[in-house]
């Protein structure tokens, strides 16, 4: 019976479950293993468990058994040191070409590292990002596997029979090796950190200068996700705006702290774009801003302190028009520059770790499971379809078509808010990207002058070749 199972899945949290039922409902047996065994016999005993091929293991030499060689398991456990430890459990009772798929959220040069440390033991390493949450889990996700090419082959009808389809296609894709599909993973996440605080920007714009209510508000997300930022995302924002507290009978978003917190990928993001010389601040701006919220009592204390300007509420129906079309348009650009950030960012680590990333199909699969899904991915896809090498997805003739429609709009949104000291700090982060993307000269000619003064970094001219140095004590002033 045991030696049944298709595949092997440690960590019966809420993912992990969702995507036994989700594997299970394709027909698939699932040998099912915990670190508490109570929480394994909990769940292969549970009502939604019930029917289905679940072999419940109560040690790991028991579940390796369990799986039809050459074995794949998926651990879905807490990146980092929980990886490492859970594969330091099984590896030992595991046997050549046995293959760990790890579906958590790791960071991609864990997922080299992993990868070196079980081929010279004969086993085999998937990195396998997943998106979706909870939902996606359990009726399809997006799934982002990397690895060795064999190795994802073997799990790849697994993979795809689970995740989420679009116009008959499976959201899921070999994204390439070592820790590609990871880093792809990881970048979704930094695109999702950018779109939640634009989002969130244009809430924050229509309650303090619109003084619209919440039920206004979901109204105006609604009417936004029947156009060009239909997507997820903007969904969900008007469902949760539609919300009220059952004790207070407030809207709920009104009773929520303004404090987000974060898991670590976006940081990731941030980071490696920054170690990788790659212009993203869109993205590392949406991480500032939760590490910014995060501040409360501070900001709580400041605000009694620091001076800004009285709001200068507008309440006439046809300005407000104007401004929301003006907010809309803030919004559909930036998500479109912080899209292009990301999307620059994987080629340049494609670049530099010599991944074969196929951008149009990242977006394709992004299209549908994930958190990020939008309408304006198949434009994506296109625009790589038209141009395989495209250096910049803002230069593609749609999207500088849609930028340059916005852009009326989206100077006067963040203009208000300025005006108003209201902050948005990512629209303004974006249109700072725009403006110095679309600049053949910018301040940096300064910065180099600066840098070789004070440290003899020499600079370079704009009349010749080379890298020059100048004692500027002894240059002459201009008259």
């Amino acid at each position: 019976m045991a030696s049944h199972a298709d595949i092997g899945l440690v960590g019966l949290g809420v993912m992990g479950r969702n995507l036994v039922l989700n594997m299970c409902d394709h027909g698939y047996t699932v040998a099912v293993f915990n670190r508490t065994y109570e929480k394994t016999v909990e769940f292969a005993n549970s009502e939604e468990a019930a029917g289905k091929k679940v072999i419940p293991c109560s040690s790991p030499e028991e579940f390796v058994a369990a799986i039809r060689k050459p074995a794949p398991i998926m651990l879905m456990v807490r990146a980092g040191g929980a990886v490492d430890q859970t594969m330091e459990t099984l590896w030992p009772y595991m046997t050549e070409g046995d293959i760990f798929i790890d579906g958590g959220n790791s960071l991609f040069s864990d997922t080299e590292r992993r990868s070196g440390v079980l081929s010279s033991r004969g086993l085999r390493f998937v990195g396998a990002g997943i998106s979706g949450g909870e939902e996606g889990a359990r009726h399809g996700p997006s799934i982002m596997p990397g690895g060795q090419p064999e190795a994802v082959e073997r799990i790849m009808p697994i993979l795809k029979d689970i995740s989420a389809k679009v116009d008959g296609q499976s959201c899921c894709t070999y994204i390439g090796s070592g820790g590609a599909g990871h880093f792809v993973k990881m970048v979704h996440n930094g695109i999702e950190y950018a779109d939640m605080q634009l989002i969130s920007e244009a809430y924050y714009l229509m309650k303090n200068v619109l003084v619209m209510s919440p039920l206004q508000m979901s109204s105006v997300f609604a009417e936004w996700n029947q156009g060009e930022l239909d997507s997820y995302l903007i969904e969900i924002t008007s469902q949760v705006l539609l919300k009220a507290d059952a004790e207070t009978g407030r809207p709920m978003v009104d009773m929520i702290l303004d404090r987000a917190g974060q898991k670590g990928t976006g940081l990731w993001t941030a980071q490696t774009a920054l170690s990788l010389g790659s212009a993203a601040p869109t993205l590392a701006e949406a991480v500032y801003a939760r590490s910014l919220s995060s501040r409360k009592e501070e900001r709580r204390k400041a605000s009694g302190i620091l001076k800004r300007p009285e709001i200068a509420a507008i309440k006439d129906e046809t300005e407000t028009a104007g401004i929301l079309e003006a907010i809309r348009e803030a919004l559909y650009a930036s998500k479109i520059v912080a899209y292009a950030q990301g999307f620059q960012l994987m080629q340049d680590a494609a670049r530099e770790y010599g991944w074969a990333l196929k951008f149009g199909e990242i977006a394709m699969i992004w299209r549908g499971g994930c958190i990020i899904r939008a309408r304006f991915l198949q434009m994506i896809k296109d625009a790589y379809q038209r141009n395989p090498l495209l250096e910049n997805l803002i230069l593609d003739p749609s999207f500088t078509q849609a930028l340059a429609s916005a852009q009326n709009g989206w100077r006067n949104a963040v203009a208000l808010a300025v005006k108003n000291g209201v902050s948005v700090p990512a629209f303004s982060s974006a249109l700072a990207y725009y403006d110095a993307m679309g600049s053949e000269y910018v301040w940096a000619n300064l910065i180099q002058a600066q840098r070789d003064y004070f440290g003899a970094h020499t600079y370079e001219r704009i009349d010749r070749p080379g890298t020059f140095h100048s004692e500027w004590d002894s240059l002459e002033n201009l008259e």
